[in-house]
């Protein structure tokens, strides 16, 4: 399947003059569900554009060689962290991420785990805020069908990234990265 693109959105004037962006996006992935996700990102915007970084392979401190992220988490289970970010949570506090721009999406079930749709995207958001991060990408929670979420925001009407469900909504994914991804560019623009 063929993918629009969206690199025009890569030119960006600012007050140093054009730039093209660079992104690093990193993620874990258990099952291939964020990978698929991450790649699929990737063939939206272009290789050139977007740097995937799969956490199995990669130093977390890699982050910091990039002004501008996204980030791929899934949940597990009962509100777990998938298994390659937990083995690297202690080390984002040790990583220099202050002033990043951060864009999230999160993988979860709602229905088989609505107690706990996308809780690792809230914590990983919670610990980027604290480390100076400015997060984009804020993403409504209309068409969901879940009891709890600690990636909702506050007053609790926008997920703290893109909110995905391969489980029982796979076939809005696609959907919503077209939706989400100019938004985000768009957002990362107008800093």
């Amino acid at each position: 399947m063929s993918h629009p693109r969206f690199c025009y959105y890569f030119v960006l004037s600012s007050s140093r003059g054009i730039f093209a962006m660079t992104i690093g996006l990193f993620y874990g992935s258990s099952t291939c569900y964020t990978e698929m996700v991450a790649e699929k990102i990737q063939a939206l915007l272009g290789a050139d554009h977007i740097h995937l970084h799969n956490l199995k392979q990669t130093p977390i401190q890699q982050m910091a060689d990039y002004q501008i992220l996204m980030l791929g988490i899934s949940t597990w289970d009962f509100g777990e962290i998938q298994e390659d970010w937990l083995a690297n949570w202690d080390a984002i506090d040790t990583i220099d991420l202050h002033g990043k721009v951060v864009a999230l999406f999160g993988l979860g079930d709602q229905l088989g785990y609505g107690e706990w749709f996308l809780d690792a995207m809230g914590l990983l958001h919670d610990k980027l805020v604290v480390q100076g991060c400015q997060i984009v990408g804020y993403w409504p929670n209309e068409g969901y069908d879940f009891e709890t979420s600690k990636a909702l925001v506050d007053d609790g009407r926008f997920f703290v990234g893109l909110a995905l469900d391969e489980t029982s909504q796979y076939e809005l994914t696609d959907q919503r990265l077209a939706a989400w991804l100019p938004q985000v560019l768009a957002e990362i623009a107008s800093l």
